[in-house]
């Protein structure tokens, strides 16, 4: 499992059977999205004070917390950061294997969240291991961000950056496989929602269906007119989904009585879209559209980017971003690729599907922070009925190292 190092250097302390080892012990704690993160948050927290790193268990909101570490320089250098989420999507049916038991087979390390993103956790955590390892002397800090909530729209990163942590530049090993990335879809999500009048099935006539009403929305928002500029290296954007639907009577939705039709019915939304086009633009898009359906037989309808139970939604928004493939930190990293690799990245920019995907570095671009995603993926499912989660150990290892020399290099 090695890799092109002409020079040694920082890389030859990254140490193949650790990182599996690191990727491993993260995978055996759950941190699902929306709450679920701060035990591995505590976990890491010590690792990080164990070995000697400036560290800080950060408080989000209430009971929910996050990690930064910093390996700190000797002054007046360049700060880099490596940032990463903790936060893991929900699991999909028809898991074969134990998704809580890291299991290695082949290539392949499996487990809950190994793609996105503990894959991309373990690379940079063993990249900073190995330049604190190294024990090189380096003007600038190291930054080790470990944030909650990215899945939820980028919460984490959103609160540490309005705490005033900064960099001078930053990247993120979200599982993009050999792609250096740095422009991306912007994500909105939000709510519609049906407003009605209950009845019983035997005055079903009288009744001002929820659910019927919302049919026809939905029907609608298949043929919304964007306004935007469309773009041949993103061709599906923009593109919105209908990915949950819920309704029955009352703003609870009581499931209760089949027997009486539905007064208030939800759909749960997601777009993906270009830049250029802005969240507000997004929503005055949908609205128009949503207003031309006209009737609907006495029943109103609303948008909420609200999250509420039984549901969740991302309460943050992902603007599309697109950073300059010329700035030094995307350079850097397309070098030490090519050094540690012995060949250059596939993309450089835009590569599909990942920038139809929103990530952190929108908020790090915003808050001035040059940045980009470069992290290790999986690459397609070995058949077509398998759901579990794994990530691809070289590109993993690989990743760590070429984090390491970019760190080593960057912050001298």
């Amino acid at each position: 499992m090695g890799t092109h190092d002409e020079d040694g250097g920082v890389a030859t302390e990254v140490m193949d059977d650790e990182v599996v080892e690191l990727a491993s012990d993260l995978l055996r704690i759950p941190s699902f999205k929306a709450g679920g993160e701060s035990e591995l948050a505590r976990w890491l927290y010590g690792f990080f004070v164990e070995r000697g790193y400036r560290a800080e268990l950060q408080e989000v909101e209430p009971g929910r917390f996050q990690t930064l570490a910093v390996l700190p320089g000797t002054g007046g250098g360049r700060s880099l950061m490596l940032n990463g989420h903790l936060d893991i999507d929900p699991l999909a049916a028809g898991w074969k294997r134990d998704p809580w038991t890291p299991a290695v087979e082949g290539t392949r390390l499996y487990g809950a969240g190994a793609r996105n993103m503990k894959g991309g956790l373990a690379s940079m955590i063993s990249a900073a291991e190995a330049v604190r390892r190294a024990g090189r002397r380096r003007r600038g800090d190291l930054l080790v961000a470990c944030v909650l909530g990215e899945l939820s729209g980028g919460e984490g990163t959103v609160a540490m950056l309005k705490r005033g942590v900064k960099a001078d530049a930053a990247i993120v090993p979200e599982p993009v496989g050999e792609n250096v990335v740095t422009t991306h879809a912007g994500v909105l999500e939000f709510s519609l929602s049906t407003i009605g009048r209950s009845e019983h099935i035997s005055r079903k006539s009288e009744a001002k269906d929820a659910l019927a009403a919302m049919m026809k929305l939905i029907a609608a928002l298949e043929h919304v007119e964007w306004e935007c500029t469309p773009r041949a290296d993103l061709p599906a954007l923009p593109v919105l989904n209908v990915g949950g639907i819920i309704g029955g009577r009352g703003r609870d939705y009581d499931l209760r009585g089949p027997n009486f039709t539905c007064d208030y019915c939800t759909a749960l939304i997601d777009v993906r879209f270009l830049p250029g086009q802005t969240a507000a633009s997004v929503l005055r898009d949908v609205e128009r559209c949503l207003r031309r359906v006209g009737d609907l037989d006495g029943v109103s309808w609303e948008i909420s980017r609200e999250s509420r139970e039984p549901y969740a939604l991302n309460t943050v928004v992902f603007e599309p971003t697109e950073i300059p493939t010329d700035a030094e930190i995307v350079r850097m990293v397309v070098e030490e690729f090519e050094r540690v690799a012995g060949y250059p990245p596939h993309h450089v920019g835009v590569s599909l599907p990942a920038s139809y995907s929103g990530d952190d570095t929108a908020h790090l671009w915003r808050a001035g922070i040059p940045c980009l995603m470069y992290g290790p993926s999986g690459g397609p499912r070995p058949t077509e009925d398998e759901v579990d989660d794994f990530v691809d150990i070289p590109e993993m290892v690989r990743c760590a190292k070429v984090l390491a020399t970019v760190a080593d290099r960057y912050c001298r």
